[in-house]
């Protein structure tokens, strides 16, 4: 079995794959944690699920949180005795970054790009994931990562007007039945969900035409808000776990944890 980590500046998300199935996964706040409290928390956590932490084989990690790779790195060499596999330079990807600078691209949008690469078999895609910043990355059907758009993400911008305004409070995030607030927290709950439904429709639209031009495309979402917005008509798909699903596709790539011979392609 497989475990796999995606390590973002908001949440841990976590799973655990037997071949291709996702049979548990969980989430735990990212905060600084020492080796043994991250080491104990994923021993119980899968302990909890059913999960005997001795039959983990392999460990995978995403993590843009560069304060944190150091005790991922040891709790995963003591409480697993499994030599973690960190999605960075030097390690085989099968995609192409076709960027300026390809060390600069995010673990996590890496790991959509090949994940979303296997999930539809040589289609364009333009991927969104809500996380604490709001990606959207473009990917050929060729396998090319073409680039993309960050933007600050919903729990950022809610946070931005809850604590940077004097009168303003912080919201529950969820779908307005109208645009039209009749109070404060309606309003505010409208120019977050409806603010992003327009930002994410129009930057997909010039992101499609920039990259694609006339080529047909498929948009996918993931990551923690996507699912707010399933009934928006903004997706194709919505893959929870896509980059969990890269994380363990880049587990196969490279089948030796130290073995680091190749690297993201320029």
């Amino acid at each position: 079995m497989k475990l796999c980590l995606d390590v973002g500046n908001s949440q841990m998300h976590g799973g655990v794959y037997r071949d291709e199935q996702l049979v548990c996964q969980f989430r735990r706040e990212t905060t600084k944690a020492s080796r043994d409290e991250l080491g104990l928390f994923l021993v119980a956590v899968l302990r909890e699920q059913g999960v005997d932490p001795t039959r983990i084989e392999r460990i995978g990690i995403s993590c843009v949180v560069p304060a944190q790779v150091h005790a991922l790195r040891n709790a995963c060499r003591i409480y697993f005795e499994r030599e973690p596999l960190f999605v960075e330079a030097g390690i085989r990807t099968r995609i192409r970054i076709r960027t300026r600078n390809p060390l600069e691209v995010g673990a996590d949008r890496i790991a959509n790009a090949v994940a979303a690469t296997l999930h539809l078999s040589g289609g364009n895609v333009l991927v969104v994931d809500f996380g604490t910043a709001l990606t959207i990355d473009a990917v050929s059907g060729r396998g090319e990562y073409l680039g993309g758009v960050i933007a600050p993400g919903l729990g950022l911008a809610m946070d931005a007007l809850g604590t940077k305004t004097a009168k303003l409070p912080l919201v529950e995030i969820l779908r307005p039945e109208r645009v039209l607030g009749r109070s404060t927290i309606e309003s505010i709950q409208s120019g977050l969900y409806y603010g992003y439904a327009g930002l994410i429709a129009s930057l997909t639209e010039r992101l499609k035409a920039e990259a694609f031009g006339a080529d047909d495309c498929r948009i996918i979402a993931t990551g923690g808000f996507a699912q707010l917005y399933r009934q928006a008509g903004l997706f194709d798909e919505i893959v929870p776990d896509l980059v969990l699903r890269g994380v363990a596709a880049l587990l196969d790539f490279n089948p030796v944890a130290e073995d680091t011979d190749g690297g993201l392609d320029a």
